[in-house]
């Protein structure tokens, strides 16, 4: 996310989005959206955040990557895209099917290159917009929000309010359901005015999809535009049951929100809290008799006001004292503790099962080819299953179970590859994240992350406060992404760079991590997208990968140390606005690179 605010910045477009947003909070509607989204700094924008992108290597049904846009000065792109909006007709969509955990496929539109900086010229204005309007309890595909916001909502209603009765409901192929010209008439409702603009978006929904023909109904999963268009769509869901009782209209004014519940408790009404994570929804209740008359009330909306089915045999109501529901990987109950009974989550079966398929696959992969790239991407992915599964209350016990599992395949196929025992001197990552006790493989001097050592960690309920469109909620942002390293780890471990030894990737992580984060000349946290690792001693002058002529940089900061040029020196020093000390740290850095110094 901070990528994204500096190229916001970089490219002028933060202003824009923060009047949009505030607009939008206030009730306005938006008639004039199209030369926004066409403007030069959003189209440049927009390509910007399409390159950094994993998937921007990925073909549409034209042929075309990211890589045939880089020839295109800006000045040429800005025409380019300018030019197909005029008189827009998308290109067709390639589909391709991946596995569900089920067995089943699910189906995927690949979108041409095109299109998809134009899907994301669009997301960027709209986005604002629609978040001022968008409820607050959905988590799905919303800035800053994730799958533990959404299971420490659940766990609060259960702990706090006291709901054991949880309404599972489960629609019935939802993305490929949406009904088009109700999205359109949902646009126009939430601000979205501009004809031409929404014209736009209903040529990109009926865009043909390859050997298939042209949809007449649904948003295909795949598209960049798609996530935002299906929280539209069930955004009405949410501002309606909301408004049947945390939201209900009410003369009266309270002094708080557990008052208005006590009058309204006296009442006939029915006690209800959503909780949204993209189309997969809960609604906790007091009691059966009100979880019941919610199950009909929903299924009758749903059908009625958005056109969308449920399926019967997956969709229910739970009393959760006395059975597990599952929600986003996780199995959640209503447990005795002392007097009162607490939210007590586990890895849902189905997840278990799949970190341990996936484990032994990652064990076949190091035997195969035990190299130390290869130890790093088992290692990441165990981060990564810890950092998504740690929220779980009995998170210890499930991970004792899995690594129970995997243990004999790991000494079987492992034991000729590497040392088995207590790590001696492991990584600064390995010391944040593991214990020394655990006995593990070290692979070409990269020690594997034990699968058991794990601890829960709580989850915290979204801060609403967190809004990337205010200056305040900025703020907040940068010093949050402080405080979770993990996943930046993370993504450093499964980046690639061509020609760099394996020393050099073991090495700028475990400089990453010791330095928490922080580039070592400004001393302001590094997103994984922003590092750069900087020989301290250059290559071309003798110096090696070893940790101590490593340094960890903004890629800003690092790419003013190395400028010749003095328009590249100056647009990188107001980029950067360094003061004195980090002046001379700069210059202290050319120098090592027999450049000239910086006045």
């Amino acid at each position: 996310m901070q990528a994204q605010l500096r190229y916001w910045d970089y490219y002028s477009m933060t202003d824009t989005f923060d009047r949009l947003y505030e607009e939008s909070k206030y009730g306005q509607s938006f008639e004039r959206l199209y030369d926004i989204i066409t403007s030069r700094e959003n189209i440049l924008l927009a390509y910007r955040t399409i390159k950094t992108n994993k998937g921007s290597h990925t073909a549409g049904a034209d042929g075309r990557t990211i890589n045939d846009f880089k020839g295109f000065t800006e000045e040429e792109l800005v025409s380019f895209i300018q030019k197909r909006l005029s008189n827009y007709q998308p290109m067709k969509v390639r589909r391709v099917f991946i596995p569900k955990p089920n067995g089943d496929k699910r189906p995927l539109g690949i979108p041409s290159m095109s299109d998809r900086i134009i899907q994301q010229v669009f997301k960027q204005v709209l986005e604002p917009i629609c978040e001022a309007r968008f409820y607050n309890h959905s988590y799905g595909f919303r800035p800053l929000r994730s799958t533990h916001h959404a299971v420490a909502r659940v766990n609060h209603l259960i702990n706090h309010n006291k709901l054991h009765y949880v309404v599972d409901i489960d629609i019935k192929g939802f993305f490929d359901n949406v009904n088009h010209t109700l999205l359109i008439k949902q646009l126009w409702n939430i601000g979205i005015k501009d004809r031409k603009v929404l014209c736009i978006i209903s040529k990109m929904l009926k865009a043909e999809i390859d050997k298939e023909g042209v949809p007449s109904k649904g948003t295909p999963q795949g598209g960049i535009l798609s996530p935002l268009l299906s929280n539209v769509v069930l955004n009405d869901l949410d501002q309606w049951i909301a408004s049947q009782w945390e939201a209900f209209p009410s003369r009266t004014s309270y002094c708080s929100k557990s008052a208005m519940f006590r009058f309204l408790r006296k009442g006939k009404l029915k006690e209800g809290f959503i909780v949204r994570y993209a189309d997969d929804f809960k609604i906790l209740c007091k009691d059966w008799k009100s979880a019941q008359k919610w199950y009909h009330a929903v299924k009758l909306y749903l059908k009625d006001r958005l056109k969308l089915d449920i399926s019967p045999e997956k969709s229910k109501v739970i009393n959760l004292r006395k059975r597990e529901s599952e929600f986003l990987g996780f199995s959640i109950k209503a447990e005795l503790k002392g007097k009162k009974r607490v939210a007590n989550s586990k890895i849902s079966k189905k997840k278990k099962e799949k970190y341990v398929a996936e484990g032994r696959e990652r064990i076949k992969q190091l035997r195969n080819a035990p190299t130390a790239k290869n130890a790093q991407l088992f290692n990441s992915w165990v981060l990564g299953i810890h950092s998504y599964s740690r929220i779980a209350t009995h998170v210890s016990i499930d991970f004792h179970e899995i690594a129970h599992r995997l243990a004999y395949t790991l000494r079987k196929r492992l034991r000729d590859r590497g040392k088995f025992g207590k790590p001696k001197n492991p990584s600064p990552t390995y010391e944040r994240y593991y214990k020394k006790t655990y006995n593990t493989f070290e692979i070409s001097g990269v020690h594997l992350y034990p699968i058991g050592d794990i601890k829960n960690f709580w989850a915290a309920n979204y801060n609403p406060k967190l809004i990337p469109y205010t200056t305040d909620g900025r703020k907040l942002i940068y010093q949050k992404l402080k405080d979770e390293l993990m996943p930046e780890i993370r993504k450093l471990m499964e980046s690639n760079i061509p020609n760099k030894s394996v020393e050099y990737f073991d090495n700028r992580i475990s400089r990453y991590s010791m330095k928490s984060g922080k580039c070592e000349i400004t001393g302001g946290f590094v997103p994984a997208e922003l590092v750069h690792c900087h020989h301290y001693v250059p290559v071309s002058l003798g110096g090696t990968d070893t940790f101590r002529n490593l340094r960890i940089l903004n890629k800003f900061v690092h790419r003013l140390i190395h400028a010749t040029d003095s328009q590249t020196i100056e647009k990188y020093r107001k980029s950067i606005n360094p003061d004195k000390r980090q002046l001379r740290r700069i210059n202290t850095y050319r120098k090592k690179c027999n450049l000239e110094p910086i006045s």
